[in-house]
């Protein structure tokens, strides 16, 4: 059973920074994609940045240029740095691995909340 464990949420005003980790229970390389996704309340879970065992990166539209993702193969974590906050970044933030063997695995974190005053 894979588990992921989010940590680094927390309250910060507009403008500042937070660094999220999420450390896996197995090896990162196992897993074809890792990613971040958020769920405001109300709204459905989005995706923020997705990271491949290839270090290919991607964002979503409203978080280019803020945030980066980036992984520590040897720590078996990946990491979400966040850099000029918003109100609308406050959401859950939820760790993500697939893994395809045969069929899709995809694997979840608890979530860490992120709040972001004005």
């Amino acid at each position: 059973q894979v588990q992921l464990v989010e940590s680094g949420g927390g309250l910060v005003q507009a403008g500042g920074s937070l660094r999220l980790s999420c450390a896996a229970s197995r090896s990162i390389f196992s897993f074809n994609a890792m990613g971040w996704y958020r769920q405001a309340p109300g709204k459905q879970r989005e995706l923020v940045a997705t990271t491949t065992s290839g270090g290919v990166t991607n964002y979503a539209e409203p978080v280019k240029g803020r945030f980066t993702i980036s992984r520590d193969n040897a720590k078996n974590t990946v990491y979400l740095q966040m850099n000029s906050l918003k109100p609308e970044d406050t959401a859950v933030y939820y760790c993500n691995a697939q893994r395809l063997v045969v069929r899709l695995y995809e694997y979840w974190g608890q979530g860490t909340q992120v709040t972001v005053s004005s």
